[in-house]
């Protein structure tokens, strides 16, 4: 795997980088083996050009860029392993994450979490600890559950879900409707829209429409779980990187409920998983300048 660069770095690697930066059309200046400011400015509008996250790191996600606009082969596009992060996370480290989760639920379900999450692209350190740090924010038993009655769901004296019977913006029509399409899975998926659009990505037709218990299932549910983040992956990341984790569980959530587990799950294994583009500690790094930054200006 071509190594991880950044500001500061000098070498033969950096050199084959200037070179390709050059040959794409975003100039480096001199190719000295260098990366100095002209090299890190070439590299954020490179990957600004190709919708990566323009942190000016060269780390997997860019090298495979650089090489498929070099018309390369998958192989050399991929480096040989293009999910590192998701095969070094174990039993062990998750358990760490989710302190008051007992180990059998954690040892049925990971393997298949992990899987659906290395299936859609999300096998990197921040696309692992954020479907993690979802799934203790949601699901904490590390099972797939369903939503609960709650007054922010049912009217007193309503039925079960009543005040998502007409919720237009989740795809309900009526009656039943809120009771039907409830929140179900290791994130919950919730309204006829979702469980339609949500089927659709999966190639699963409208079976999630017709039998949406289906979404408790645990396979299903980490397959749902890895396209809902999948979608939202460049935002999320972003978030991450700006080291905003109130937003980041805003775009799963739309609010910032179970933000105390996210935010001690998502620290935690920062702190475990280590990894050349995002090293142990570098995310709460950021959620520590970002802090500091807010009190500056409060």
């Amino acid at each position: 795997m071509p190594p991880v660069l950044r500001r500061g770095a000098r070498g033969e690697a950096v050199r084959r980088l200037q070179t390709l930066l050059r040959r794409h059309g975003f100039s480096p200046g001199a190719v000295d083996g260098i990366f100095g400011p002209a090299t890190e400015a070439a590299v954020v509008a490179f990957q600004r050009a190709h919708g990566l996250l323009a942190d000016g790191v060269v780390g997997p996600r860019t090298w495979r860029a650089l090489a498929a606009a070099d018309g390369k082969t998958e192989a050399e596009r991929t480096g040989g392993d293009p999910a590192p992060a998701v095969r070094r996370v174990d039993v062990a480290l998750v358990a760490e994450m989710f302190p008051h989760t007992p180990l059998d639920p954690i040892r049925r379900h990971l393997p298949v979490v992990l899987g659906a999450l290395e299936a859609a692209g999300l096998g990197d350190k921040p696309g692992v600890l954020l479907a993690l740090a979802t799934i203790r924010a949601e699901a904490e038993g590390f099972e797939p559950v369903a939503e609960r009655v709650s007054r922010y769901n049912t009217s007193p004296g309503g039925h079960p879900f009543d005040l998502y019977d007409w919720r237009r913006d989740l795809g309900n029509r009526g009656p039943r409707d809120g009771w039907r399409y409830r929140g179900r899975g290791f994130v919950q998926l919730t309204g006829r829209a979702n469980y339609a659009r949500t089927g659709r990505r999966l190639g699963l037709g409208d079976l999630l429409v017709r039998e949406p218990d289906r979404a408790l299932e645990p396979e299903l549910a980490a397959r749902i779980l890895a396209a809902f983040l999948a979608e939202r992956r460049d935002a999320l990341v972003a978030a991450l990187h700006d080291g905003d984790l109130v937003r980041a569980r805003r775009l799963v959530n739309g609010g910032t409920h179970g933000l105390a587990r996210f935010r001690a799950a998502l620290l935690a294994g920062d702190r475990l998983l280590d990894d050349p583009v995002w090293p142990a500690g570098s995310i709460y790094a950021r959620v520590e300048r970002a802090s500091r930054r807010a009190r500056q200006w409060a």
